[in-house]
């Protein structure tokens, strides 16, 4: 039976596991490593309690109703944020935001006296508190597996009736009307002479639905099982289906498996997406259009994004040299905008892909002020040359490159992605600060490929500010191509040193350095469970916040069942700083945005470079105090000025408090990032009168 039908059209769906059904080594290290933490010892839920004497099977049942509780509590509870509840004060579980009401006034107020902390008593008296979101009762979630299957879809029109014979109704004695027309809705009916005439007595042949299948085969592994499926055997499936869209792997074109069974089904068109034959075409033309314009004005900040509309196999960063496969001889290249029409006629409609970006057309477009105004700025420029040159060997480490992969806040838009910034120091490592959404897709771009694999190896720390989605969603990719490139994929069999003995780590014994708050250490650990992507090489550290009084400390996130150890022991000590992260010291301060969110700057050795970085906040004494000297400040403007009212409100800082956060540190220079996304193309900056 079909998977999904409606009136249009019905849907199979086809599950396929690589050969052999096992789940693969490294997949199945991640699992073990995931499941040997004690869940249910983390857990302090009664509703879900672990039975004495469950059996494996009752315990994934009950890990089961665990997953659908929390979804269900997450997007179906009645739950509200403005819902508080009376509680006796010493009986408050911290953090907690505390009310109580005024007896006086009867109105509700924040309470200001001692908290239940255990740092001192608590007066007995009956206080408010939020109830807390139902969802984040939980602490973990239970433990999982990687899903392997790949899942394919035929999809197919429902088969249409033939044609009404007027004739034959006559003939057979059915009068006209009402019904001619239960005939053709598949109803039989009665003719004069009281016979049954059913709808095959009246209609021509009909047709079977039109149909296509979209076939995704990730790797070699796949092929024969797809092969082997028995939907291909029926009819009812099979019958109607006019093309093939194949969705490959590297080298999986070249299956002779696959290959025959595209000539068994010579009479459907087989429509090829795959590395092997596709080449690295540029999808973003208005982006990159404006790119192309830009780099008419500063072809040094603004290169072309990397493309070769050629070469296939395509060269990424994890193949630069692949053999050549054929196409298949029955076979086309997918291109965008081809079109595939079912009804009322098949056809493969090649009027509609889209042509490829005219660079000269681009470059002609460019009015002729724009070119005047940029030489203007060109020459103001090399008229100050001699000043900049002398400011830049003032500087330490001069030849450090900082690359604003998303300088968009919330969503990625037409012309900017979400938070990233990439600081190459040659010498020392490559470190990104914060990753949103197709982080790893910008690199790409940026990159050549081999240029790209050298930053993937030289990557020594990934940096999340706070566990807001544009700030985090491209991290897991980064990581999985770090651990392409460095580790081949092969997970650590070793926990890592967190006191190497000397001062220089060898490349393939290397942890990667994810720092921030534990929430997304907890999500990578989590993670980890569904995918492989590198979590054994990584060095998971939480960072305290800077005080007055004490620095910040770099703690190894650690397994929880190891969690009540002497901590000591997860501690990194600065000396080990230099061999670990390539820093001589990383310091912290809680910020004012959201829970967990922190500013951080990162000092490297020996002539002290500091670079600062906001991630998204206020403006923060704290974060001038820890980066006074700062050489570079990297901070959000979220907004211009004339919108300060929203910047307080949604917890951002506009371009003046940016700058001055700049001026109390006394920063060498200052990139602001995290724009609004209604700036769409350049963000709103204006100098004050008197003022630079």
């Amino acid at each position: 039976a079909p998977t999904w039908v409606d009136g249009c059209v019905a849907v199979w769906a086809m599950a396929v596991t690589p050969k052999g059904g096992l789940v693969r080594q490294r997949e199945e290290e991640a699992r073990r490593a995931m499941q040997a933490r004690d869940f249910d010892a983390l857990n302090a839920f009664e509703e879900f309690g672990a039975p004495e004497g469950e059996t494996p099977a009752q315990r994934e049942a009950r890990y089961g109703r665990i997953r659908d509780a929390v979804v269900h509590r997450m997007f179906d509870s009645s739950w509200s944020f403005d819902t508080l509840v009376e509680q006796k004060l010493a009986e408050v579980q911290m953090p907690a935001t505390i009310f109580v009401r005024n007896l006086q006034t009867k109105r509700i107020e924040k309470y200001e006296g001692p908290m239940p902390d255990g740092t001192e008593p608590v007066p007995d008296i009956t206080v408010l508190v939020r109830t807390p979101w139902p969802a984040a009762l939980l602490e973990y979630l239970p433990p999982t597996e990687p899903a392997l299957e790949s899942i394919s879809y035929v999809v197919r029109t429902h088969p249409q009736r033939g044609k009404f014979r007027p004739d034959r109704a006559v003939a057979l004695g059915v009068e006209k009307g009402y019904k001619w027309a239960q005939l053709t809705q598949g109803k039989s009916v009665e003719n004069i002479r009281g016979e049954t005439i059913t709808p095959d007595m009246v209609l021509g042949e009909g047709r079977p639905g039109q149909g296509v299948a979209v076939v995704d085969l990730p790797s070699l592994e796949y092929v024969e099982p797809l092969i082997n499926r028995e939907e291909w055997t029926s009819k009812d499936i099979v019958s109607g289906i006019r093309a093939f869209i194949w969705i490959l792997g590297p080298g999986v074109s070249a299956h002779p498996m696959l290959r025959e069974f595209m000539k068994k089904m010579a009479d459907a068109k087989h429509i090829i997406s795959s590395p092997d034959h596709c080449p690295n075409q540029l999808a973003l033309d208005s982006v990159a259009a404006s790119t192309i314009q830009l780099a008419q004005i500063d072809p040094e900040r603004y290169p072309v994004p990397y493309h070769d509309n050629v070469t296939v196999p395509q060269v990424t960063f994890d193949r630069l040299d692949a053999p050549k496969i054929a196409l298949p001889e029955n076979a086309i290249v997918a291109e965008r905008g081809l079109t595939i029409d079912l009804e009322p006629r098949f056809g493969i409609v090649r009027e509609s892909i889209t042509p490829l970006l005219d660079t000269q057309a681009v470059l002609a477009n460019t009015p002729r002020d724009v070119h005047i105004l940029a030489q203007a700025a060109h020459a103001d420029i090399e008229a100050s040359s001699e000043s900049l040159s002398a400011w830049r060997r003032s500087i330490p480490r001069p030849d450090t490159e900082i690359i604003t992969l998303g300088t968009g806040s919330a969503l990625p838009s037409k012309y900017r992605n979400v938070s990233a910034t990439l600081v190459r120091v040659p010498g020392v490592g490559s470190y990104l600060l914060d990753c949103g959404e197709n982080t790893l897709g910008q690199l790409q771009r940026v990159y050549r490929p081999a240029e790209l694999a050298d930053v993937l190896r030289d990557l020594r720390m990934i940096w999340i500010s706070h566990l807001h989605a544009d700030h985090h969603l491209g991290t897991a990719s980064v990581i999985k191509a770090w651990y392409q490139i460095v580790h081949n994929s092969v997970p650590s069999p070793n926990p890592p040193d967190l006191r190497p003995t000397t001062s220089t780590i060898d490349p393939t014994s290397r942890h990667l350095a994810i720092v921030s708050h534990t929430g997304m250490l907890h999500w990578l650990r989590e993670f980890a469970s569904v995918e492989d992507y590198g979590y054994s090489r990584l060095l998971p550290l939480s960072i305290s916040n800077h005080t007055r009084k004490r620095a910040s400390t770099l703690t190894l996130f650690p397994p929880p069942a190891a969690a009540t150890t002497d901590p000591g022991h997860y501690v990194l000590h600065p000396q080990h700083y230099a061999a670990l992260l390539g820093l001589s010291d990383l310091q912290a301060v809680g910020v004012h945005h959201c829970h967990g969110a922190k500013a951080v700057v990162l000092t490297f050795p020996p002539t002290p470079l500091r670079i600062a970085y906001s991630g998204d906040c206020r403006p923060s004494k704290d974060f001038a105090r820890i980066g006074r000297a700062t050489t570079v400040l990297v901070h959000e403007a979220t907004f211009d000025d004339e919108l300060k009212g929203d910047a307080v409100a949604k917890k951002h800082s506009t371009t003046t408090e940016a700058l001055g956060v700049g001026a109390m540190m006394g920063a060498r220079a200052v990139v602001l990032t995290h724009f609004s996304q209604r700036y769409q193309k350049i963000p709103v900056l204006e100098t004050l009168e008197g003022e630079e």
